[in-house]
């Protein structure tokens, strides 16, 4: 195993993953790339009709600059979270879209041998609802995924 990519988002049990993926990385020698998915922000700016008192955005360049200072916001995150490994040789690579579904494409496209992702706690009524983008991916992944266990304090 020689490429091993690591799925993090903003919630703060990521260090955990980060951190196992990395230090698992550095016993095998291989390389890593931590990976951010960013949710599609282009339905805010829709023009549907007033619902819930939203009425929307007027002009689409508000929209671009939502879209754009979201990016920022990833590309710092992502930027802290490689030098809080402390390895210049980390890479990292933004996404876009539906999560499990961008690390799906990823992991092909950047053709890790390991896929690393965290477990997060979520009710029984969201499970039923969406599903977690852990289990979307354990079901249709052909990469090996390696879970790390978050459990609540």
């Amino acid at each position: 195993m020689k490429r091993i990519l690591i799925a993090i988002d903003y919630h703060p049990v990521s260090e955990k993953v980060a951190e196992a993926g990395y230090k698992l990385a550095k016993q095998l020698d291989a390389k890593v790339c931590l990976l951010h998915v960013m949710a599609n922000v282009s339905y805010y700016g829709i023009d549907y009709p007033t619902f819930m008192g939203y009425s929307g955005y007027d002009e689409m360049a508000v929209n671009l600059d939502i879209a754009q200072e979201m990016r920022g916001v990833v590309e710092d995150f992502l930027e802290t979270a490689a030098k809080h490994l402390d390895d210049e040789k980390v890479e990292t690579y933004i996404a876009e879209g539906d999560a499990a579904a961008a690390i799906l494409d990823y992991s092909k496209t950047w053709n890790a041998d390991l896929l690393v992702m965290g477990t997060h706690s979520h009710s029984v009524f969201e499970k039923l609802l969406m599903g977690t983008v852990a289990s979307n991916v354990l079901e249709k992944t052909e990469v090996p995924v390696f879970m790390v266990p978050i459990k609540k304090d």
